[in-house]
């Protein structure tokens, strides 16, 4: 395959309440485990429903592949089966997902994003505030047992570009200042929360590289995320001949930006470089892929302050971010490929963001507002 050139489908399969904030209004949730503990089932199946059934379609998929694109990363819930309740399942969507890529032509890359008691304590997680899925073997194992049902499905369809083991493993330096730790709304639940050692990142990732290769057929890939962690790799996978296997790296501008809040370009241009040094290394021992990145950054946004939000900012603002989307896409050059985060955000393209710096996170405004051309 070429190299990958794809978009994120998160918000469809697997909610985040800062992506779309009005699904949550009036649950008193603000993560998907709570959503599903503050509703009834009926309704929670309810309105899952509706949101599935509407917020990613047939048109997307068409719209995607017109872009030029030429996968979709879907993030996955625990629950897909159905078999967590009250969570309902949601396994026919991604059947959809697969009959829609083969239509238009478009590899699917399955990653399963959430697990039971989470892997970072982030709301993408699951459940904020709680990181405790590794100190469980009987939930390590459901992992292992869902990955193992979501290969047997669709390990031999023609557009499976591969499966994401598990996303973002959180490591001790990202835990200790993620703004998500400590916030749990049940403080006893998340005693005991922490991040995920290697040591246990290691030996999970070779259970399921085992578990998966038996089942996929060698042309399909077997993606591990870097776990915050993409200079620690190296020849772990070579020595253990792993086959046709690709290190995941999530580089967020923004997140630069909370310990270095200068919005100038040559900031970025240090930071992105750097990023890409990482990558090139990592990348004489295994293929590495940006699996989740966007344009999002300050400078771009306080461009809106000058004329007080007149033509002349919404010019330069237009200016700054294909500045910075130059800078970025320039560097993934440099790996596998890169998919955006994310495809969209609220489903209605004219309704205006609650915040503005959120229109960046979506692939169709920035395409629509000529911030970000593929």
């Amino acid at each position: 395959m070429e190299k990958i050139r794809g978009t994120n489908l998160g918000n469809w399969l697997v909610l985040e309440e800062w992506m779309q904030p009005e699904f949550f209004e009036g649950t008193g949730a603000k993560d998907e485990i709570w959503l599903g503990r503050k509703l009834p089932a009926d309704v929670l199946a309810q309105k899952l429903k509706k949101h599935r059934d509407s917020y990613v379609t047939e048109e997307d998929f068409a719209f995607i592949a017109r872009q030029g694109l030429n996968l979709v990363r879907i993030p996955v819930p625990f629950f897909i089966f159905g078999d967590r309740p009250p969570y309902p399942g949601c396994v026919e969507y991604l059947d959809l997902a697969f009959e829609w890529a083969q239509k238009y032509k478009l590899k699917v890359l399955i990653d399963l994003h959430t697990v039971p008691g989470s892997q970072n304590g982030y709301d993408n997680g699951g459940i904020t505030g709680v990181c405790k899925w590794c100190k469980n073997p009987a939930e390590v194992e459901f992992a292992l047992g869902i990955l193992e049902r979501l290969a047997k499905r669709y390990g031999t369809h023609e557009w499976l570009y591969g499966i994401e083991v598990l996303n973002e493993p959180i490591s001790f330096s990202v835990y200790i200042t993620a703004p998500s730790t400590g916030k749990a709304v049940d403080k006893e639940e998340a005693k005991g929360s922490g991040h995920v050692p290697m040591s246990f990142l290691k030996n999970f990732y070779c259970d399921a590289y085992q578990r998966l290769r038996s089942i996929l057929p060698e042309d399909k890939v077997i993606v591990f995320h870097d776990g915050f962690r993409l200079r620690a790799w190296k020849d772990f996978f070579i020595k253990r001949q792993m086959k046709n296997v690709i290190l995941d790296t999530h580089i967020y501008i923004f997140a630069m930006e909370n310990f270095v809040p200068v919005p100038k370009p040559w900031v970025y241009q240090i930071y992105i470089n750097s990023e890409k040094r990482k990558i090139v290394n990592a990348s004489k021992y295994t293929p590495v892929m940006v699996g989740e990145w966007c344009i999002c950054n300050k400078y771009a946004v306080n461009a809106r302050k000058i004329g007080h939000g007149g033509e002349e900012s919404l010019l330069e603002e237009a200016r700054r971010y294909r500045e910075i989307a130059d800078m970025e896409v320039t560097a993934w050059e440099a790996s596998a490929g890169w998919v955006y985060w994310n495809y969209q955000m609220n489903k209605d393209i004219q309704k205006p963001m609650d915040e503005a710096w959120k229109e960046s996170w979506d692939l169709r405004r920035c395409i629509k507002n000529g911030w970000f051309e593929l």
